[in-house]
């Protein structure tokens, strides 16, 4: 009886030793899942966090929920990273990402734009997926579809912002032949028009072909 007592302690010891070790790190802990997958935690934020840093309308904020999904990344390992987006479209992006995931298109990470102090260059630069932002459209005092949690960007750096010879985020090359690079005949475009959004890689004056929007009629912002 003495020695199964000793036993249960120490049990109990590395259990707390091990989620302290999760919770220190839980941003980029991996572990092995029921099917002995390795699965690489991207994110792992409460809503509450993922709007803290600046004024966002409650009106918005009603409307918006924090989703966790699963992707294949490019270093082969399962991931699981989370979207803030509006309500409205949360069903759409459920199934997009099954539909990635099944299909392994690989996703660098997403992480909400809150762990780069909201900055859209720091995220891009850094090839994070990301949906919610609210941000003006670049240049303009227009309000972005980001900002209703109607937009979403993916892989950055390989589907920059082109317009002329200015291509964003710097470095960032767009090469069809590239894995994780979305072009006309993606299945993944096919995914995405199907429920209705529209994709930048079609616009005409500049091509944007890391952005999806859904048009939801959005009406006046409530402060």
């Amino acid at each position: 009886m003495k020695y199964f007592f000793i036993c249960i302690i120490t049990a109990s010891a590395v259990f707390n030793l091990s989620a302290q070790n999760v919770e220190a790190n839980r941003d980029r802990y991996s572990y092995q899942n029921h099917n002995s997958e390795f699965l690489v935690i991207d994110s792992q934020l409460t809503l509450e966090e993922a709007l803290k840093g600046i004024s966002i309308p409650q009106s918005i904020i009603d409307k918006l929920v924090l989703v966790d999904l699963f992707y294949y990344s490019f270093d082969g390992n399962l991931h699981k990273g989370q979207l803030l987006i509006n309500e409205a479209v949360k069903q759409d992006i459920i199934e997009i990402f099954e539909f990635i995931k099944e299909s392994r298109f690989p996703i660098e990470k997403a992480i909400p734009i809150v762990k780069y102090d909201w900055s859209d260059e720091a995220s891009t630069a850094d090839n994070n997926t990301t949906a919610f932002n609210y941000r003006f459209v670049s240049g303009t005092r227009i309000v972005s579809n980001h900002a209703f949690g109607y937009a979403i960007d993916i892989n950055p750096m390989q589907n920059p912002y082109i317009k002329r010879n200015k291509v964003l985020p710097e470095g960032a090359v767009y090469d069809p032949e590239v894995p994780g690079t979305i072009t006309r005949d993606s299945q993944l475009v096919k995914e995405f028009k199907k429920r209705g959004w529209s994709w930048g890689g079609d616009w005409k004056s500049v091509k944007d072909y890391q952005h999806f929007e859904k048009r939801i009629g959005k009406g006046k912002v409530k402060e």
